[in-house]
C-alpha cells in the first residue's frame, strides 16, 4: 500500500510542472494546428499548446527517482517511453516550432520505432528471470513462438504506440483511457509479484491524472505526438515484460478500436468508394452524429472500464 503514496506524488509533480510549463509552450508557440477536414468544433481549439507530454513523462522521471524504483527492468520501461516520446517530441518540435508542416516522415518515425521495440527485444531475450514464452488468456498456458516472437512483437509494440497515437482526439480522451488501463496493468503487476512493473504502473498513472488537470475539456494543453507516443511506449512495454501482449487487444480495447474504424474507413472507401462511418477515428463519427465531445469521452471511459474488467477476468 505504500507504492500507491507515489500516486499522491505523481499527481502534485505533474499539477506543479504542468503549472510553469504551459505558459512556456505557449511563448514557443507551440500551438496545435487544426485540420481543417476535422470536427468543425474543433476549429476554435487551433493555438492551444501542444507537446504536454512533456509534463507527465518528467513528473514520471522525478518521482522514478524519488521512489528509488531504479533497477534494469524499471530501467527499460522508462527508455521504452522516453524513446517513443522523444520521436513525438521530434515530429512535434519540427511541426509546431519550426512550422514544417510534414515533421518526420512515416518511414523515419517507423525505423525509429522498430529500433526501439528491438532494444526492447533483446533485453526480454537476456532479461535474467524473464522470457520470450506468450501468455494465453483465459487458458492460461504460456506458448514460445520462437523466432516468430520477433516479428509478433514488433508488431504489436508498433501497432500498440499507433493507437494510442490515434486515440488522441479529443479533450482527455487518450489521457482518461490510459490512466484506467495503467491502473488495469498495476492490479495484475501486483496479483503477478512484479513490484517494479506495478511501481511504473502507479508512478505514470499519477503522472497522468495531474496532466489530465489541464487536458480535460476545455483543453489548456494537448499531449502531442510527445505524450501520445510516450504512452503507446509505456502500455506496450509493460505487456511485454508481463509477457502479456495478447491481453492489449481487450485491456488496450479502445486503441484498437479506433485503429480498427480507420482501417475499415481506409478499405471500404477504396474497394467501394463509401465511407462505413461519418468520420474516422471512431470518436469523431459520434461527434459527426451530434454527440457532445464530453460525451463521448465518458462514453470511451465506460467501455475501457468494461474491458479492462473483462481481460482481468480472462487472466485470473
Amino acid at each position: 500500500m505504500q507504492n500507491y503514496i507515489y500516486i499522491l506524488v505523481a499527481i502534485f509533480m505533474s499539477l506543479i510542472i504542468g503549472y510553469f510549463m504551459i505558459p512556456v509552450l505557449k511563448k514557443m508557440k507551440a500551438g496545435q494546428s487544426i485540420r481543417e477536414d476535422g470536427p468543425q468544433s474543433h476549429l476554435s481549439k487551433s493555438g492551444t499548446p501542444t507537446m504536454g507530454g512533456l509534463i507527465f513523462v518528467s513528473s514520471l522521471l522525478m518521482v522514478t527517482i524519488i521512489s528509488k524504483n531504479i533497477n534494469m527492468e524499471s530501467a527499460m520501461l522508462i527508455f521504452s517511453t522516453v524513446a517513443f516520446g522523444l520521436v513525438g517530441f521530434l515530429d512535434d518540435y519540427i511541426k509546431v516550432v519550426k512550422k514544417r508542416n510534414l515533421g518526420l516522415t512515416a518511414k523515419q518515425k517507423l525505423l525509429f520505432q522498430i529500433i526501439t521495440t528491438l532494444i526492447l527485444l533483446v533485453y526480454q531475450y537476456n532479461g535474467e528471470g524473464l522470457s520470450t514464452d506468450i501468455i494465453i488468456p483465459i487458458l492460461n498456458k504460456s506458448v514460445n513462438l520462437g523466432l516468430l516472437y520477433i516479428p509478433f512483437i514488433l508488431f504489436v509494440v508498433v501497432g500498440t504506440v499507433n493507437s494510442v497515437n490515434l486515440t488522441d482526439g479529443l479533450d482527455g480522451l487518450s489521457s482518461g483511457v490510459t490512466i484506467i488501463c495503467l491502473a488495469f496493468f498495476a492490479v495484475v503487476s501486483h496479483k503477478l509479484g512484479r513490484v517494479e512493473v506495478e511501481l511504473f504502473s502507479i508512478i505514470l498513472l499519477g503522472a497522468l491524472i495531474g496532466f489530465l488537470y489541464y487536458n480535460k475539456f476545455p483543453a489548456k494543453v494537448f499531449m502531442g505526438d510527445t505524450g501520445s507516443l510516450a504512452l503507446g511506449g509505456a502500455i506496450s512495454a509493460i505487456a511485454v515484460l508481463l509477457n502479456l501482449p495478447l491481453i492489449l487487444p481487450i485491456a488496450g480495447g479502445i486503441y484498437f478500436i479506433e485503429t480498427l474504424s480507420v482501417i475499415i474507413q481506409i478499405v471500404s472507401f477504396k474497394t467501394r468508394g463509401k465511407r462505413v462511418f461519418l468520420m474516422a477515428p471512431l470518436h469523431h463519427h459520434f461527434e459527426q452524429k451530434g454527440w457532445k465531445e464530453t460525451k463521448v469521452v465518458i462514453v470511451f471511459y465506460l467501455v475501457e472500464i468494461v474491458l479492462c474488467v473483462i481481460a482481468y477476468k480472462m487472466l485470473f
